[in-house]
């Protein structure tokens, strides 16, 4: 069992992808590969001073000697993809594409952005595209031409590398509660995001999983509409979240504000057992109790201690994962 899962806890922009990118870089793994829905998840890196959303590739580019993959499950919208590499450099030896994804055309995002914004969608097509998939309208990325380089059977590389004793990294995207089946239907994307999905995305199973980390901010936030419990006005943003700012919360897809709630611990629990969760990972401590760059656990205040054994007793889970800043390098790994 070497491949670890990585999946959002709440309504996404939980940090995976400074997760991901931390375990990219502290675990080595041989292949890093993005499950999820597609460019409609925009997951952040900082990393060596510069900003990078990735909305195709996966956060774990940051280890230069992984293989990059999308799984067969994942919708791809091949200028972003192509944007992605030339923007931040990535080699393209290094990145391949399942012959089975699904690829976004223009008329799927003409139809989002006329169609989403009841339930406030990215307008990226990624829902209408997944409606063509389902009648059987969809094109592959093997009918795609200038993606014939990029095109290998995912699935098949997984296992081999497993079966030589290697490493796998799978990225999620989304949150739980924003899955198709157990989220917030009908403000909700347009499929499962549970850790089982991002799997089958993938070509993996259950007996391929060492661990499942679930991701979660030390507080709850939700980009456009749907229910958010608790639910903050952004004027008292710092009631929440007293060592941030409000422009810290926006979508990095669309741009938008971000929602505010505490904490949700509920919701956890519910999240940890849909994902059978081995591990907790927090984000944006940092921010709640002003904690910056701390890397050591007993440095931490008392009240981020306490609230770390709160979120364990709640969810019956363990938090390994904490992190205290925005670069990669600034988190308490206490696996």
């Amino acid at each position: 069992m070497s491949a670890d899962v990585v999946v959002g806890g709440f309504f996404g922009d939980e940090g995976k992808g400074k997760i991901v990118a931390y375990l990219a870089i502290h675990d080595k793994p041989d292949i890093v590969v993005r499950g999820g829905v597609g460019p409609n998840a925009g997951h952040t890196v900082v990393w060596k001073g510069r900003k990078y959303i990735m909305s195709q590739l996966p956060s774990g580019f940051v280890y230069e000697k992984a293989r990059l993959l999308i799984g067969p499950g994942v919708l791809l919208y091949p200028p972003r993809l192509f944007y992605e590499i030339i923007e931040y450099e990535i080699n393209p030896k290094r990145i391949s594409i399942d012959k089975n994804t699904g690829i976004i055309e223009e008329i799927h995002r003409q139809i989002d952005r006329q169609t989403g914004r009841r339930i406030g969608t990215t307008g990226t097509g990624c829902g209408p595209a997944n409606a063509y998939r389902a009648w059987r309208k969809l094109k592959l990325a093997k009918d795609i031409p200038e993606l014939k380089p990029f095109i290998t059977d995912v699935p098949e590389e997984l296992w081999n590398t497993i079966d030589n004793g290697g490493h796998v990294l799978v990225e999620g995207t989304q949150g739980t509660f924003l899955s198709l089946w157990h989220g917030t239907y009908p403000y909700v994307t347009s499929k499962d995001t549970t850790a089982s999905q991002i799997l089958a995305d993938v070509g993996l199973g259950p007996k391929h999983v060492r661990d499942v980390i679930v991701v979660f901010k030390a507080y709850t936030t939700r980009v456009g509409a749907g229910p958010l419990e608790g639910e903050v006005p952004i004027e008292r943003f710092k009631k929440v979240v007293p060592y941030g700012k409000p422009e810290d919360e926006r979508g990095a897809v669309t741009g938008r504000q971000r929602r505010i709630a505490p904490f949700n611990f509920k919701l956890a629990k519910r999240a940890c057992k849909l994902n059978s969760a081995t591990m907790i990972a927090l984000t944006r401590v940092d921010l709640v109790f002003g904690c910056r760059g701390v890397k050591d656990y007993d440095k931490l205040p008392d009240e981020a201690q306490e609230f770390i054994r709160k979120v364990e007793k709640a969810t019956g889970v363990k938090v390994k994962l904490i992190s205290t800043g925005p670069e990669v390098d600034e988190i308490i790994d206490l696996r």
